[in-house]
């Protein structure tokens, strides 16, 4: 009888081998992430800073996270744009500062993008004015608007002489602030660009005349 040679090849090389999948593992989900504000300072004269301070952290487990990139945006007409941005501290604190030059009241909120291992956070900061100094007095009873409808006690705006009417204004005085149209025309005393309501007057606790800060 012929029997095949012997070609002398291990047992082990016989055994079936066995298939492993490549497949990576499912990645855990990012963890969810907030953002505190601490402090924030955002009705400033042009010129000088705005500030926004605040905390960084996980929300489960409580954990504060650091250097992470924290921004400061408004919103335009295009979106959401960065101001400023910063990174936080090894406790998770940050500070972020903006110079701010040009007149304007915008909507703001601090945003972190996340990472592959923490969820993107937002926090809405509401307006940030931008201020200048105007010159100002007020007027009362009634009578029709130039720019539509009827004046009375308790009608927010103010007049202006050049500004289209239906124009937001953010007025702030003493510690108030209010936002309020245009809806009139005037005043017509040189040097005045400003006329308030007598209800505009009494929110921001106004007097007869003199100066306030304006936003458009």
């Amino acid at each position: 009888m012929y029997a095949p040679p012997n070609l002398g090849q291990p047992t082990a090389a016989l055994t079936p081998v066995s298939i492993v999948s490549s497949a990576p593992e499912s990645a855990a989900p990012p963890a969810r992430t907030a953002l505190k504000v601490t402090s924030s300072r955002l009705d400033v004269l042009g010129g000088q800073r705005a500030s926004v301070a605040g905390l960084l952290v996980q929300k489960t487990p409580r954990l504060a996270l650091a250097g992470d990139v924290v921004a400061l945006q408004e919103l335009s007409s295009r979106g959401w744009r960065t101001l400023a941005h910063t990174r936080t501290r090894a406790d998770g604190r940050f500070r972020i500062t903006y110079a701010a030059h040009t007149e304007e009241s915008v909507k703001v909120r601090l945003f972190f993008a996340g990472v592959a291992t923490d969820a993107h956070a937002g926090h809405q900061l509401g307006r940030l004015n931008v201020y200048r100094v105007a010159e100002a007095s007020w007027y009362g009873g009634g009578g029709s608007l130039a720019c539509g409808g009827w004046l009375t006690s308790s009608t927010l705006g103010v007049a202006n002489k050049t500004l289209p009417c239906g124009t937001m204004i953010t007025l702030r005085y003493a510690g108030h602030t209010v936002r309020v149209p245009v809806i009139d025309r005037g005043p017509y005393v040189e040097g005045r660009e400003l006329d308030l309501t007598e209800a505009t007057k009494q929110a921001l606790g106004f007097g007869d005349t003199g100066q306030v800060w304006m936003a458009a």
